[in-house]
């Protein structure tokens, strides 16, 4: 089986796989086709427990089959896929945001192999056409999230604010009066943990992005330049928190949360995973993505992969196949979004979550014509590994188009 050296580096963004065993590997589920093991990501202190319960029902309905579970805080996933692939210690079942080099590689089954038809065609065909390498399913998706602007109401009233910002000069001027009011204008997580996705937001509404319509990568063009200058700029002046380059999407999630800063690029999972659990009180509003010129706004779509590895020449398929139905049914996947805070991948879950839709609908609206990272392409684990570690120091020191060149160069380096 042909193994590649996967290019990721420490440092995740939110999303989810289901991964096993490489054929003939050793760790894991072992021989007896009846034993799996699953790596999950942890999302908050509710992912444990949360498959804890569904492991045991699933055990439950199931005699003699059995799921070894472990979980993984994403700021170590990415270390620890690449040790599983170079060890070839893969598990049955990852959950992960990326997929298609495991694809290329051959490591993985095909969707069809590893869920039943009913799960297949409950799938919303937004996220299976993103869970497919050279138009064949590998992914399972498994939750989805989209971004928006989120802004603190009393912040801005402070500041004499009065409304969101809807370009990036409005962006800058609303900065500029949060700082002089004594707070924490804009929270820019460019760290290790996603900083693909908030460079990614500012890009897309700038024109900018990974690749042009052909697929071919476009990491160093003129706007993606513009864009590192103008969070440069902002970073230079003091107009966000301290380190940039240092900070992590949750750090400033958690910031926004007890009211510290004024505006964030958010994500649906915010108010489940952080506000609520630090201030429901707090007086907060969502809105467009602010873009350059002020009059388009795209948003960042998201969405994380369950896979299944191959093992065992193939004895590991039945256990996979029972579990991952089982966790489809719609009220188990139903519950998993309603803990988590996520949208819907799936028509039976979206249906059983009809709960808040007044905080969910610009989401969901959002959703259709958001915009994904290129993970269909095999190079872009190791582009997002790039983007990851190099993408903050081009506001805390080197040149953009000096750091936007060096991970184009990644990018086209043959996979």
């Amino acid at each position: 089986m042909k193994r590649h050296l996967i290019g990721i580096a420490a440092g995740v963004a939110l999303t989810l796989v289901l991964g096993g065993c490489g054929k003939g590997g050793s760790s894991g589920g072992g021989s007896d086709g009846k034993t799996i093991r699953f790596v999950a990501a942890k999302y908050d202190d509710d992912t444990q427990p949360y498959w804890d319960d569904l492991i045991k029902a699933f055990e439950a309905e199931n005699p003699g089959y059995r799921v070894e579970l472990e979980v993984v805080d994403w700021e170590q996933l990415d270390s620890k896929v690449k040790t599983y692939i170079q060890t070839g210690q893969e598990p049955d079942v990852l959950n992960y945001n990326k997929f298609s080099d495991f694809a290329r590689d051959d490591l993985i089954y095909q969707a069809k192999d590893v869920v039943s038809p009913k799960v297949l065609d409950d799938f919303l065909p937004l996220f299976a056409d993103q869970a497919q390498y050279e138009n064949v399913q590998y992914g399972l998706p498994f939750i989805s999230s989209a971004r928006l602007f989120f802004y603190n109401k009393d912040i801005f009233t402070k500041a004499r604010i009065s409304e969101p910002p809807s370009s990036w000069a409005e962006v800058e001027d609303a900065a500029r009066k949060i700082k002089k009011a004594g707070d924490i204008p804009l929270g820019l997580p460019l760290g290790a943990e996603e900083a693909q996705a908030e460079f990614y937001i500012w890009a897309m509404n700038n024109g900018g992005g990974w690749t042009d319509k052909s697929g071919r990568w476009t990491v160093d063009q003129q706007a993606n330049v513009e864009t590192l200058d103008f969070l440069r700029k902002l970073t230079k002046a003091g107009l966000t928190q301290p380190n940039p380059e240092a900070t992590n999407r949750k750090d400033v999630f958690n910031q926004f949360a007890q009211g510290k800063i004024g505006m964030i690029n958010g994500a649906v999972f915010m108010r489940k995973g952080f506000i609520d659990t630090v201030d429901k009180n707090l007086n907060y509003g969502v809105a467009p993505l602010p873009s350059k010129d002020g009059t388009t706004h795209n948003t960042l779509g998201v969405q994380d992969y369950l896979v299944s590895f191959k093992k065992d020449e193939g004895k590991n398929r039945e256990a996979v196949n029972k579990f991952l139905d089982f966790f489809y049914q719609k009220e188990n996947a139903s519950k998993f979004l309603s803990t988590e805070g996520f949208l819907s991948v799936t028509k039976s879950a979206g249906d059983a979550l009809s709960s808040d839709a007044t905080y969910y609908k610009p989401f969901v609206d959002a959703l259709s014509g958001a915009r994904f990272a290129p993970t269909d392409n095999p190079n872009w684990s190791a582009v997002e590994g790039a983007v990851k570690q190099r993408i903050g120091t081009a506001v805390s020191g080197a040149a953009p188009k000096k750091v936007l060149g060096e991970i184009q160069e990644t990018a086209e380096k043959d996979g």
